[in-house]
């Protein structure tokens, strides 16, 4: 991870390898954003000018290079795009200078040492700017190189990230600042831990692993974890579960991982949907949707991720995370079209299509996070190819059983810059779950799939709890290029709102 610390010192005079600044695109071209005054005075007043001469323009992750004059002490400036100039008075938003920080810190890959002189207005800002950078100079090494040693060095073209990142115009004598610094680095952590685990192939990552992780997490941070094999599963009763990983050599699991406060007031459960790879079981996928179906379990990751930050914040709040561990695979023992499961609930599903199989796992989580009654249940899931259709690869969909509650998730995801859409539970779409042989079928109406996967999940939500589901189907993965502070492959999509949903838990501030 990117060093970071706060500084008061003045750009001109700071060794580093680079000076990263703000520009804003204004009405009329590029304009320096505030916090490089110092900088824009050894260009004597005519950076924004230099600026435009060589093609940039403020706008949203554009980056420009250009050589240091002799007034600064670091050889290089790199100007990064804000986008729109705010209006007079106004701030520029958080999440703007989130993305220009990610988007300098992997310009930045290589370097040693970058000053940051992004707008600071306060505590805030500079929460965002040190999530950007954390988040921005991500990359997955663990599998590059010949030998263990070499993984570490390893990053884009053989470059480490880099290594230290000064924000300038942070107070580091000032609370409210560092404990922005101190959250940013806990939460970018966790997810880039997410990252990591979405990221690794399936022939290392399978539910028994995916386990050990978390136990190993959970011993690092005072957190108790149960892990239910497949014995204790069969015991309980955990059709869906069991049905899913049939078909596989790597046995299911189901992980409960709590952290407790002893200020508690208020329990949020969070199911993750754990698909360590997804084949389609007997309904296979066919040829071109196989190639990234390891991060199906992006759901469980997001979960996980967001529990150990609920630890470290030490958040007055009991959270507990539910990850839904399984492989789906076609095999002799694997549950086919047509088969009925018995859920954890009591209730029958009949399994009309295999690869279908995240809606079962979840639902088996879901009752079992039900049983211990908490205030609220938000369930994270990859869960449907209709719902990026509806929303794209950017944006999750948010599902609930009680309005104001779906209101306040998307609140909270807009709040810390997560792209999400408040999603219907059309009733007239349940009929098309009705089965002739069991109580409920795992598929409906083709039109609208996303919306009768959430229907079906819901069935499994004990009685007055309000509850959420967010199908992170797009986002979860970039299979594009980087932009901004997310990188190509997995995204850690969902855990930033799941931290801030616990943290309104705590507050009493949720719904």
């Amino acid at each position: 991870m990117t060093a970071l610390t706060l500084s008061t010192s003045a750009a001109p005079g700071l060794r580093a390898d680079a000076i990263v600044i703000g520009v804003a695109k204004g009405a009329k071209g590029p304009v320096v954003a505030p916090g490089a005054e110092a900088v824009d005075k050894a260009y004597d007043g005519r950076l924004a000018g230099v600026l435009e001469t060589l093609g940039a323009s403020g706008a949203e992750g554009e980056v420009t290079k250009l050589p240091a004059p002799a007034g600064l002490k670091a050889p290089l400036v790199v100007a990064v795009g804000l986008g729109a100039e705010p209006e007079k008075d106004s701030a520029f938003d958080p999440e703007a200078l989130r993305k220009a920080a990610g988007v300098a810190a992997r310009a930045l890959t290589g370097a040693k040492k970058a000053a940051f002189v992004l707008p600071l207005g306060d505590a805030a800002d500079v929460g965002a700017v040190a999530e950007g950078v954390l988040l921005g100079a991500y990359s997955f090494t663990a599998y590059k190189g010949t030998a263990p040693s070499e993984n570490a060095a390893k990053a884009r073209n053989g470059k480490a990230p880099l290594a230290e990142a000064v924000l300038l115009g942070g107070k580091p004598r000032d609370a409210a600042y560092k404990a922005a610094l101190a959250r940013a680095t806990a939460v970018a952590e966790e997810l880039n831990r997410a990252r990591d685990l979405i990221n690794m192939p399936p022939n290392d990552l399978n539910p028994e692993a995916f386990a050990a992780i978390v136990q190993t997490a959970g011993k690092e941070h005072g957190l108790k974890v149960q892990v239910l094999d497949v014995k204790a599963l069969e015991k309980g009763g955990y059709g869906g579960i069991l049905g899913v990983g049939a078909g596989s050599t790597s046995g299911p699991r189901l992980v409960k991982l709590s952290y407790t406060s002893s200020k508690a007031k208020k329990h949020l459960a969070l199911v993750g949907k754990g698909i360590t790879y997804d084949s389609g079981g007997i309904s296979l996928k066919p040829a071109g949707h196989n190639e990234t179906m390891k991060c199906d379990m992006s759901g469980a990751a997001a979960v996980f991720a967001a529990v150990v930050s609920a630890a470290r914040l030490g958040l007055e709040v009991n959270v507990t995370g539910w990850l839904a561990l399984a492989e789906n695979m076609p095999s002799g023992s694997a549950t086919r079209p047509g088969d009925v499961l018995r859920m954890y609930s009591g209730k029958t599903v009949e399994v009309l299509n295999t690869d279908a199989e995240g809606r079962l796992v979840l639902a088996d989580a879901l009752w079992a996070a039900s049983a211990e009654k908490p205030d609220a249940i938000v369930d994270v899931a990859t869960l449907t190819g209709a719902m990026m259709l509806a929303l794209g690869s950017r944006t999750f969909g948010i599902m609930a059983n009680d309005d104001s509650f779906r209101t306040a998730v998307h609140e909270a995801a807009e709040e810390v810059g997560e792209p999400a859409w408040p999603m219907p539970l059309p009733e007239h779409l349940r009929k098309g779950m009705d089965s002739p042989t069991a109580d409920i079928a795992n598929m409906g109406e083709r039109m609208g799939g996303g919306l009768v996967a959430g229907l079906f999940l819901r069935e499994f939500v004990g009685e007055g709890i309000p509850w959420a589901h967010l199908d992170i189907a797009g986002p979860a993965f970039n299979d594009g290029g980087p932009f901004g502070y997310t990188p190509k492959g997995g995204t850690g999509s969902a855990v930033r709102t799941l931290v801030r949903l616990a943290e309104l838990t705590a507050s009493g501030d949720l719904g």
